[in-house]
This record gives C-alpha cells, structure tokens and sequence, in this order.
C-alpha cells in the first residue's frame, strides 16, 4: 500500500485487509487489480464515496453494491498482451518470453504488434490502457529509485545517451561500458534508454561492475561475434541472427551482474530486448519517457555520441538545467571530443546558452571514463534555492 499527497493506493488483498482492520472510511482510495469474487466482502459497511476501483475482478453484486456506495469501478481489460495494472518494472526474461532465434515469440514483440495497430488512432480503451500503464510504471519507477520528500533520490542515478547504431565494440561502445562500470563501482546506479548501441554497452558495463576489466572486454568479444554486420535500423536483421544468442551467452558466462535499469519505449518500433538491464520500464508514451528518464538521473547524464534523438536528448536536459524543472541542477557530461567539437559545435552551444546560469559550471567534455568518474563525483546535483529560475526571467 502507498499513499502521497493524500492519496492511498491499495494494490494486493493484504494490504486491503490491514487497511479495511483501522478503518472502515475508503473515500478517495484507489484499488487496484485485486480479485474479490471468492473474498465474501461485504461492501455495504463501508465509506466508498469516490473509490475507484481498476482491474480489479468483481462479481456482479459486488459491483452493483460498490457502484450504489458512490463508487467509481473500471473494468478489468480484456485480450491485451500486457497488463495495465501491472505493480512493478519489467525483467528481460519477462519480456523474452520463449525466445527463439529462428522465430521470436516473445511478450516484447507481441506488446509492440499490439500497439502499432493503434498507434496514431487508439481506440478510448486502448489510450486508456496504455496511460493506465505507464502510469504503474511511474509508480514502480518512483518506488525503485526512492525519493524524498524534497525531490532528492535515495539511489545515485546518472543516465547515459547515445546513438542506437553503435556498433557492438566500436570505441565508444567500448567507452560507454567502461565508464559505467567504473561508475557503478563507485557507488552510482546506472540508467540507460533501454535500446541497443550506447544503451546496451551502459547495461553490460554496469552489469560488470565488481568484475574485472578482462571480462568485459570477453563480453565484449562475445556480443561482438554476429553472424555478419547487424543493422540495428532493420529489427528484422538483428532478429534472424544471433544477436540476443550472443548475449544470452554472456549472461550465462557471467550470473550475478550488478543491478541497473534500463527506461525503453515501444514507440519507435521494436527493439532487441536489453538483457543486461535489471530493471526494465517501459512505456508506450515516448514523451513522458523521455522526460522520467533525465529527470531521474540527478547525479549526471553523459552523452556519447549520437544523432537526432541524442541531440534532442541534449537540448531537453540542458532545459531542464536552465529552468530547474525538477528542483536540481545536474552535471552533463560529453564523452567524445571528436562528435561534440569538430563534428558539431553542440558543446559551444551549451556553453553559450548556459552563459549567467549555474549550470555552465556543470558542462563537461571528456575522452576518458576516469575523467567523467571525477567530474561527476567532484560535482553533485545542486538544489535549485529559489524556485524554478524562470520565474526570474519572466
């Protein structure tokens, strides 16, 4: 059971138990996806003006009886590959499935063919669904990374971004998983955006963590040895090939991997599964990914290299540098001299936005993963004293 701001959520039939033993008062509270056909409760005894009751299963007088007591009931949904009330984050092995490299069947794919058919006309069900969705993933993403009552987060995320298309053992793939496994060895929790490329080698690095630099560099030899060239623009190329084979064969090597999380969405289309994320949330609304993403990662973002979602990824963190969105302001590092200097002026353009702002101070431009280990940790997330700062500017 949780509550916040007042409101109270009521997600398994023990903690129904331990409420309906205080009280009998459940005005505003909100019970989800907990089958009372078998229970014999009597709901009559009870305050229930304003309940709302979500995919939980009901017999028909139940209902009738929550429905007279002022109560709000929603259906349980039917024919769906996921399940919108679900209470915590996805693993790899639950979205896997039975996996099989000649055909995949996996819970991933069958999500993702379910939502394309609606993707631009949902039906009011399925937007429903969906929302109600990536709401529980809020609310699990939340309780995983432990905030406080000022904004703060018990566990030390720092995102990494990144091109999708990064070769396996490409330098900066390379890169990426070494600075995330040195990062995690000092006490950071290691975010990523859940797709392959960058993404990935952030996962394998963080999953690493404790072990030793020749290991991953096996791993690394390992996920390397693909049939041919993948082309992680075609699903279907990495999908008729050993691409997830090879990792299954690192995991199975290497049990035991560090806890991490990965933050994915089925929106742009479907992706290999990352298996060296531990937890996996993922949405179907992009938008609000995108933003929980670098809104959770107080202690830093890194940027590798990357193109057009990268550099949308920039620009959305440096806003919510620039504004204080979130209460903090926090160090973004750019790992890669090359992509951030002389193939683009990104990093000259940061700078002069930044110009009369805190967060100039924060900016950063790195080759080496000790480098960003010593920036981040040298420069924590700074608490936004005044409110947001655009109230300044106004």
């Amino acid at each position: 059971m949780s509550g916040k701001n007042k409101e109270i959520f009521i997600r398994n039939y023990r903690d129904w138990e331990n409420f309906l033993s205080l009280q009998k008062n459940f005005k505003q509270v909100f019970v989800q996806d907990i089958d009372f056909r078998e229970k014999g409760i009597d709901f009559s005894g009870l305050a229930l003006k304003n309940t709302t009751f979500f995919g939980c299963r009901l017999n028909r007088q139940q209902t009738k009886d929550l429905v007279e007591a002022g109560a709000f009931v929603y259906p349980k949904f039917e024919h769906l590959p996921y399940n919108p009330n679900r209470q915590n984050l996805y693993t790899h092995q639950e979205l896997l499935g039975k996996f099989d490299q000649e055909s995949e069947d996996s819970v991933d794919l069958k999500i993702y063919e379910s939502f394309k058919e609606t993707r631009y006309t949902p039906s009011i069900q399925d937007a429903m669904a969906q929302r109600l969705h990536d709401f529980n993933i809020d609310e699990s993403l939340r309780r995983l990374i432990l905030y406080n009552e000022k904004g703060m987060t018990e566990k030390k995320a720092v995102g990494f971004m990144g091109g999708h298309g990064a070769r396996r053992g490409s330098e900066y793939y390379v890169k990426v998983a070494q600075t995330a496994k040195l990062m995690t060895e000092n006490g950071y929790y290691i975010v990523s955006g859940g797709g392959p490329g960058i993404m990935e080698a952030a996962n394998l690095g963080a999953y690493f963590g404790g072990k030793t630099n020749e290991e991953l560099a096996d791993a690394i030899e390992i996920l390397s040895d693909l049939d041919f060239p993948v082309d992680l623009a075609n699903p279907k190329d990495y999908l008729a090939q050993n691409y997830v084979a090879q990792a299954q064969k690192v995991l199975k090597k290497y049990p035991d991997g560090k806890e991490n999380l990965a933050i994915p969405t089925w929106f742009y289309g479907h992706e290999p599964t990352n298996v060296f994320a531990s937890h996996i949330a993922k949405y179907f609304s992009n938008s609000i990914r995108e933003d929980t993403l670098l809104a959770i990662c107080l202690y830093g973002v890194v940027f590798a290299p990357g193109s057009a979602g990268t550099t949308q990824e920039i620009f959305q963190e440096a806003a919510q540098n620039h504004y204080g969105t979130f209460g903090y302001i926090s160090p973004m590092v750019f790992l890669g001299k090359s992509r951030y200097v002389e193939e683009t002026s990104l990093y000259s353009v940061l700078h002069q936005l930044a110009v009369g702002k805190k967060y100039k101070k924060l900016l950063y431009l790195a080759d080496e993963p000790a480098l960003v280990l010593e920036f981040i940790e040298n420069h924590p997330p700074q608490p936004v004293e005044d409110g947001l700062d655009y109230i300044h500017e106004l």
